[in-house]
């Protein structure tokens, strides 16, 4: 599709989620990207006016960089489809599927897929049966939300109640999962390609915000120094998770690799970041694909939910 046939865009980000400050780097980074490409576009932030102050913009297409709640989960996706708006990225499902770490989980189970067990924590919870069933260490993690907010390595069991009031700041959901001592790959997904795999390796141990988003001494190693074999085999697991929630356009699938070599599915990010620490256009990068060009190619296959499944009947 042709520069000028992609009408007037629109780039969403900020928003009132827990990840504005990401959201808002991101969508400056593709705005800037649409303009040096000739395209016809203007950043909104749904925080001014809402849906109503989109509509004025009276965009032919959206490019989603609302990274969270609100954005990523599939109550945007589900709004622009009632509008008639194009948008970039997963449908409703997808992205609410994608943006609920428990469900995320009991989908790949269901289609035989390898992930962490998990159990979903209360106030109320049994902290002793916590423990006897997930091991020690374990993750304490939010269900719905992204950039690692509210997660903790659970060392004891005297630290696991801190860490789930930690986690339920962010969201009444609240999971503990089993710990994977390991290697840290995510990959990312464009289209029907898999971008090259990248292994994170951070001082501190844990890829948290910090080293996400702040910290310049996190190693993104490219290439991630797996064998042909064994990265082709991840690949294939990641298309294979990201197909199995409905994700479409592009999106990335984070996996530990444990002691035994055995590759376990983490999360699936729908609205994956596109900061300068992000790790999809460094992943394209690698794959020779440059910032502007992953920008046009993400935008082009904007489209609607209803139109997509028409496509495949």
């Amino acid at each position: 599709m042709t520069v000028s046939a992609q009408g007037r865009v629109v780039v969403l980000y900020g928003g009132h989620s827990a990840e504005r400050e990401v959201s808002l780097k991101s969508g400056a980074a593709v705005l800037a990207a649409l303009r040096r490409g000739g395209v016809d576009a203007s950043g909104y932030d749904p925080a001014t006016a809402g849906l109503t102050g989109l509509e004025a913009l009276a965009p032919d297409r959206v490019f989603v960089a609302l990274h969270g709640r609100g954005g990523e989960d599939g109550t945007l996706q589900g709004a622009l489809e009632l509008l008639g708006i194009p948008y970039t990225g997963s449908g409703v499902l997808a992205s609410a599927l994608g943006m609920d770490k428990q469900r995320t989980k009991q989908i790949w189970q269901a289609v035989g897929l390898p992930t962490p067990e998990s159990l979903m924590l209360d106030a109320a919870a049994d902290w002793d049966a916590v423990v006897a069933r997930l091991g020690l260490p374990l993750i304490v993690k939010p269900v719905h939300e992204g950039s690692t907010l509210g997660i903790s390595i659970v060392d004891s069991r005297a630290s696991l109640e801190a860490a789930y009031r930690e986690a339920a700041r962010f969201d009444a959901r609240v999971m503990a999962e089993r710990y994977i001592q390991g290697e840290e790959y995510t990959v990312s997904l464009l289209g029907d390609a898999v971008l090259p795999a990248i292994r994170v390796e951070v001082p501190g141990g844990f890829y948290d915000y910090q080293a996400k988003y702040v910290a310049n001494d996190t190693l993104y190693h490219l290439p991630c120094g797996l064998s042909e074999a064994d990265e082709a085999a991840l690949g294939e697991l990641c298309r294979r998770a990201f197909e199995a929630v409905g994700g479409e356009g592009w999106g990335r699938v984070d996996v530990m690799r444990d002691g035994d070599g055995r590759f376990w599915l983490i999360e699936v990010n729908t609205v994956p970041g596109m900061t300068d620490h992000s790790l999809v256009p460094q992943a394209a990068a690698h794959a020779g694909i440059d910032f502007d060009t992953l920008v046009l190619r993400i935008l082009a296959s904007a489209g609607l939910e209803s139109a997509r499944q028409s496509s495949r009947a």
